[in-house]
């Protein structure tokens, strides 16, 4: 990426403006319908004695391209002790959008995947500052966003027949709103009551109301990946539990703000990466 000294300094300095009590992630997993942006995550490190720039990189695993990239006032300088500077929470850059530029054609110009692009900002409309992550792994992959990077085996199906499904993966037409949105999972239209399955072995890590998805099973599985169970009728499963293939952790509802009008589980399948749980489309995993 290359960018304008004077324009990408003005960002900086704007961003560095709007971080109030900034939040570290490190090592800090959670459960919502969509993740806050990666802009309101940068930190400020203030720098204490005997740190260089190349060891508060190394400390925040960053590279020094990346660091020095936003905070371009360093180079070929010595930070001084107590002095303040912008920490990225991920690898990666701020850059501004021009005005009616679609989130897809944002991802395609700087080569991510528009999915990744979408959550890591916080699934926002219209913005003009969006953090771009620098990745050297599938999830930076433009070309094919269902393609999945976990490779492990995971296969089930969370109903007991198979269901005609309603929205599918992916970017498409809201049936409430006609935008164009991204559906992190697959809508399966079933009545209100029917038993919901693990699709696979795993642990229950989250199981409760959780904003939109309303009421919310989370199953973590081996290789990095996790399923989710939304907008249920009823819970029948705890966190911590342990569970197998095809146990019933709860029933279908309409809980939370579903996006298809008729009674559906929706389903949701995410691999682990620097960015937290993202989204993969749930057709590679779902076997009947």
């Amino acid at each position: 990426m290359t960018f304008s000294y004077n324009l990408h300094f003005l960002l900086l300095i704007f961003l560095w403006l709007v971080l109030t009590q900034p939040i570290s992630v490190q090592g800090q997993t959670t459960v919502s319908d969509c993740p806050s942006s990666a802009i309101s995550r940068f930190q400020k490190h203030e720098v204490a004695s005997g740190e260089t720039l190349e060891s508060i990189a190394q400390q925040y695993k960053l590279s020094l391209n990346i660091l020095l990239a936003t905070n371009p006032g360093l180079r070929g300088k010595i930070p001084s002790v107590g002095s303040q500077i912008l920490i990225s929470p991920y690898q990666g850059l701020v850059v501004q959008v021009p005005r009616g530029q679609t989130w897809k054609q944002i991802a395609a110009k700087y080569k991510v995947r528009a999915d990744v692009l979408f959550e890591i900002n916080g699934c926002q409309n219209n913005p003009t500052l969006v953090f771009v992550p620098k990745l050297n792994n599938g999830l930076n992959r433009a070309s094919n966003p269902t393609e999945s990077v976990a490779v492990v085996n995971l296969a089930g199906y969370p109903l007991s027949q198979e269901a005609t499904i309603a929205l599918p993966y992916g970017w498409q037409k809201s049936p409430k709103t006609g935008e164009v949105i991204f559906h992190s999972g697959v809508d399966l239209l079933t009545n209100v009551g029917t038993p919901v399955k693990a699709i696979g072995d795993g642990q229950v890590v989250f199981a409760g109301q959780q904003g939109t998805y309303g009421k919310l099973i989370i199953i973590n599985h081996s290789g990095g990946l996790q399923t989710r169970y939304a907008h249920l009728e009823s819970i029948q499963v705890q966190m911590g539990q342990v569970i197998k293939q095809g146990n019933i952790v709860g029933k279908v509802g309409t809980t939370g703000q579903p996006a298809t009008t008729q009674p559906h589980l929706h389903f949701e399948v995410r691999s682990s990466s620097p960015q937290g749980w993202v989204a993969q489309d749930p057709k590679d995993y779902l076997k009947n």
